[in-house]
């Protein structure tokens, strides 16, 4: 008898199922059309002559292989819901990739439930509710592709390993390392022709890339986690988040007030040493944002940098050009006069550069809400109203020599 369990499955025309020692094998063609649920107890071998099409529900119940076609029927209507619910740990393997909408992982098992050696692309919502996928010990890879999400993210149900993300959408990476779920998110890039692949480490990184070999101003590195972002396909560029947590994998003298101290740094290859990159910190959600895109991609992790002697540079971040009153008629910067060798960056919500110019607030040089400068959109038409993110870079006579100080934050922009 085939075990095979339906509530309703209408099949292909050349559709070969059957149980053979153990197994739920298809040779030919299976559908298992919107409305049509069907679960398998045994192994599920899809095999190379085989094409599985599910745009219904799919419970699997046991081990999981692809050396066929597995996919779903793109559509509004389409379900597409493949349901990893063993009670045992679960192989997913294959010599193809599976293409899933919607997938569910859920194994109370020993961790790691899920035991991926084979390729899978996730083109709707994984829904990680108990279990921890590795694919770091395994060798398979799990994708995200265009508009792709993620939910129930937690330590005991995440991506031990690689999650590659292809698209233009912005995007959180579900990883995590040892039972740990520690995410890392990038800004939309600008191609849907990007790739970008995130994976989280709970391990120090000096061994490999030595703490002391460090820009000056970086004081103190995390010596318990690091996270590697690289990109492999389009020429966008993100920024970039990290998370943290203090309880469980984050060194507290590194999150340590004032949390305006509180970096993203890299391990450049070629200066071979940690640069840093900036960092807005958000305490409310434990997380710290380059505050443009980054520089270059590789080894990240969170560090302290050195609290910049207080200067007489104070920077209004109010700016109303359309107001009769004449105030903050442009993005007004006291004592910048001092210290002439300098450059302005603004930054739209969505990273894109609106404003860039140097030598500010000299002869008429200053930003009064249209994107002047070299910039990315169009220079003849007024911003819209909004927040906004400034660089400030400028040099600083320090006897023979100069130093470069940096200073970033919100700018708010208000025009008719």
């Amino acid at each position: 008898m085939n075990k095979l369990l339906t509530h309703r499955i209408i099949l292909g025309v050349s559709l070969i199922v059957g149980v053979c020692q153990g197994q739920t094998v298809n040779t030919g063609i299976m559908a298992v059309k919107p409305g049509t649920i069907v679960s398998t107890l045994f192994d599920f071998d899809n095999k190379p002559t085989g094409d599985f099409v599910n745009d219904g529900e799919f419970y699997v119940y046991a081990n999981f292989n692809n050396d066929g076609l597995v996919t779903f029927t793109p559509g509004p209507m389409t379900d597409g819901y493949t349901r990893f619910q063993g009670s045992s740990i679960q192989k997913i393997s294959g010599a193809m990739p599976s293409e899933f909408l919607d997938v569910l992982f859920y194994n109370e098992s020993t961790q790691p439930a899920f035991q991926l050696s084979g390729d899978i692309s996730i083109y709707g919502n994984s829904e990680f509710n108990q279990g921890v996928v590795d694919n770091d010990g395994f060798g398979g890879t799990i994708s995200f592709e265009q508009d792709a999400a993620h939910t129930g993210t937690w330590n005991g149900s995440h991506v031990d390993g690689e999650v590659i993300k292809n698209g233009s959408t912005d995007f959180i990476y579900p990883i995590g390392d040892k039972n740990l779920y520690r995410y890392a998110r990038i800004s939309a890039p600008a191609e849907v022709a990007s790739t970008f692949t995130g994976k989280y480490f709970f391990e120090n990184s000096n061994g490999l890339y030595p703490h002391t070999s460090k820009q000056p101003e970086i004081e103190l590195i995390n010596n318990k986690e690091y996270w590697t972002l690289t990109k492999d396909g389009g020429t966008s560029d993100i920024l970039l988040t990290l998370s943290w947590d203090e309880l469980t994998t984050t060194p507290a003298d590194v999150i340590a007030s004032p949390e305006s101290d509180i970096h993203i740094v890299r391990w450049d290859e070629v200066q071979n040493r940690w640069v840093d990159e900036g960092g807005i910190a958000d305490a409310a959600s434990r997380t710290v944002s380059t505050p443009v895109e980054v520089s270059g991609y590789g080894v990240f992790t969170l560090a302290r940098v050195k609290t910049i002697t207080p200067d007489c540079i104070t920077i209004y971040n109010a700016v109303t050009p359309d107001t009769p009153d004449g105030l903050n008629d442009y993005f007004f910067i006291e004592c910048l006069e001092n210290y002439p060798d300098n450059t302005i960056e603004i930054y739209n919500r969505w990273g894109v550069k609106v404003f860039e110019t140097e030598h500010y607030d000299t002869k008429g040089n200053v930003f009064r809400g249209y994107s002047d400068g070299r910039v990315t959109i169009d220079g003849s038409k007024k911003l819209p109203s909004g927040t906004y993110f400034y660089i400030l870079t400028y040099k600083v006579p320090q006897g023979n020599d100069t130093h470069t100080r940096r200073k970033a934050g919100y700018l708010y922009l208000q025009t008719k």
